[in-house]
């Protein structure tokens, strides 16, 4: 249950400001470690600024909902969800410089599959990709304990599309105004996607997001279910619980449906800025990483 899981307790924070807070300490925290090798006059135009970070981390959430819509076989939406919450909890701790957003994406991914049972192998897995795929398959088994330990093993997560066939099951039994409640499958899932791209999985329970989905869905077919969910859903709540919950569901439709889209050209400057800031020792291509690799391997084996 949510209510009681680590998702509550650990990972739903207060506010935007909260997340922000955060991941502007883990920038300026790689940013600090670095002062002593860099002049500061040179630190903003070798590191990332804090909004660059955000902007690239965004972008590589794109491309993790395409990845996992061309998956193939086919992979369930939920993994997708679990995935992306995985990534965002990543970032919250950890800079884009220090890790790069490629290898935590793909490994989000992964492990999510693992979680939540999609069982695929790592060559199905890296199957999907283009390139030198026993590479991937080597950075993403390389990332994946670290992942874990940087999400506290906390590795179950709820997500809104579990609750969405919930809300649909109930409504075919109890929403007297709408007579099939299917009808509001595609735009309610096509919404939770859009969900995933932003921060809302760290604000809000995962049943809000859902019902928000389907009430955006119902508008946008013109069918008014208001009164199950006051009458049904929110049965015994107070008319002023009523009215903020409400309230926090519009709040997330508007967040979800007003995202501002990414400039490719600015997206292509990061990427290349990138690969001159990241850090060396989580880079699986630099000599720096495969002597550390190497080093642990003769460690275990002693």
């Amino acid at each position: 249950m949510f209510a009681i899981s680590t998702q509550k307790s650990h990972w739903t924070f207060d506010s935007d400001s909260a997340l922000t807070r955060l991941r502007r300490k883990a920038h300026d925290d790689y940013v600090e470690s670095h002062r002593g090798s860099i002049s500061d006059e040179d630190l903003e135009a070798v590191l990332f600024t804090y909004e660059e970070e955000y902007v690239l981390a965004r972008h590589y959430e794109f491309i993790m909902k395409e990845f996992c819509n061309r998956f193939q076989p086919p992979m369930p939406k939920y993994v997708l969800g679990t995935a992306m919450t995985y990534f965002k909890r990543f970032y919250l701790y950890n800079s884009v410089m220090d890790f790069h957003p490629r290898d935590i994406t793909l490994t989000s991914v992964y492990l999510a599959s693992k979680v939540e049972e999609f069982n695929v192998s790592i060559n199905q897995f890296v199957g999907n990709l283009k390139g030198d795929r026993d590479k991937f398959a080597n950075v993403i088994l390389g990332f994946e304990l670290l992942l874990m330990e940087k999400l506290s093993y906390h590795l179950t997560v709820h997500n809104p599309f579990r609750p969405l066939e919930g809300f649909l099951i109930d409504m075919k039994t109890n929403c007297q105004t709408c007579s099939d409640p299917e009808i509001l499958r595609q735009q309610a899932e096509e919404f939770l996607e859009k969900s995933m791209l932003t921060d809302i999985c760290l604000l809000v329970s995962p049943a809000q997001i859902s019902l928000a989905a389907i009430l955006d869905s119902c508008s946008l077919k013109n069918i008014d279910i208001m009164s199950y969910v006051t009458s049904i859903l929110m049965k015994g709540a107070e008319s002023d619980q009523k009215k903020r919950a409400m309230q926090q569901i519009k709040l997330i439709q508007i967040t979800v449906n007003n995202q501002n889209s990414l400039k490719r050209e600015h997206i292509r400057q990061l990427e290349k800025k990138l690969e001159k800031c990241r850090n060396q020792e989580n880079n699986p291509d630099s000599e720096v990483y495969k002597k550390k690799m190497q080093e642990m391997f003769e460690d275990e084996k002693l």
